[in-house]
């Protein structure tokens, strides 16, 4: 694409995303079990762009979507790989910040053990993203904003409201994707910011915290206009109007299941912003998840153009839809 065409094709994105940007590295083979003062082997690993709303913008951008992608990174190494690996897959990243303060760009630790893993993340110049980093005129040329982990934003987020009011004044449709809370507090910015959500992404584990016990579905549904449940293996479901709508997940062999939620709100979303019903749009998202889930890393099965081609148009006759 030369440079006049890919400035036409960002005149207005589909999607403006903000969110953390940092490298996951990612150690397989290790026992469930980790001993304390003893030398664990792991049997591979993989040094890959990571984090949720970069693996989201990869991925969406991929599918078709345009993207632009704001964030904070440090002025090193980790923090270019993955503003090239966005590049590459055609995400607009202009406005990535470096930070001036000498944090570096976060990264994140991925143990897969048998049936569980476990995500160890150094913040870096993440924590460090406020409000002045973004360029609201343009944010607001696309047709959707999302924001992806929500509790990984320290400076930015007594902010984040105000983020989300100022895009649907400017007409944006907008989404959440919480990920985890690493306090487990499940409050604060979360309540003020839920009213200005029209879609809300997130796992049944998630939604059970941010209900904090009560009737799951329903408190959190009567919240938002769209609710998303993400299942892993049992699909996914939709909440509207009083209604429910559930798909099943695709049946492959799982290789690494990192990031799968992540593609699955990209497919989603591809589907979404172009007006798609949400049927369609949750077995567009079970799709990418499930050809996430073939390859190690979020990013790997969508790197491989034929690979991915081949994928969806064989899985996509399968369900019996029309892309």
């Amino acid at each position: 694409m030369n440079s006049k065409m890919r400035e036409d094709a960002f005149e207005r994105p589909d999607v403006a995303i903000v969110g953390e940007l940092n490298p996951d590295l990612i150690l397989y083979g290790l026992p469930k079990e980790l001993p304390e003062e003893r030398e664990v082997l792991a049997s591979g690993f993989s040094l890959t762009l990571g984090s949720s709303s970069a693996i989201l913008a990869h991925n969406l951008s991929l599918l078709g979507s345009s993207v632009t992608f704001s964030s904070r990174i440090g002025c090193d190494a980790m923090g270019e790989m993955c503003c090239q690996k966005l590049r590459e897959a055609g995400v607009e990243v202009e406005r990535v910040v470096r930070s001036a303060s000498g944090a570096s760009t976060g990264i994140t630790l991925i143990l897969p053990l048998t049936s569980t893993r476990r995500i160890l993340t150094y913040p870096g110049a993440m924590f460090e993203m406020g409000i002045e980093d973004f360029d609201l005129d343009y944010l607001a040329t696309a047709k959707h904003f999302h924001l992806s982990s929500l509790f990984l934003h320290r400076k930015l987020s007594p902010h984040i409201p105000e983020l989300f009011k100022e895009m649907k004044r400017r007409g944006l449709t907008t989404s959440l994707d919480t990920n985890d809370d690493p306090e487990g507090k499940w409050g604060g910015v979360l309540s003020d910011v839920l009213p200005l959500v029209d879609v809300l992404l997130c796992t049944e584990d998630e939604l059970e915290k941010i209900a904090k016990g009560g009737a799951a579905v329903e408190h959190v549904a009567a919240e938002v206009p769209l609710l998303i449940v993400k299942r892993g293996a049992r699909g996914a479901s939709a909440y509207t109007e009083g209604r429910r709508i559930d798909l099943p997940s695709l049946r492959v062999e799982v290789m690494d299941s990192v990031g799968a939620g992540d593609t699955f709100d990209a497919g989603f979303l591809h589907q979404w912003v172009r007006k798609a019903d949400l049927e369609t749009c949750l077995a567009y998202g079970n799709l990418a998840g499930g050809l996430s889930v073939t390859r190690s890393g979020g990013i790997e099965a969508f790197s491989d153009s034929s690979y991915r081609q081949s994928f969806f148009q064989r899985h996509w006759r399968e369900n019996t839809l029309v892309p």
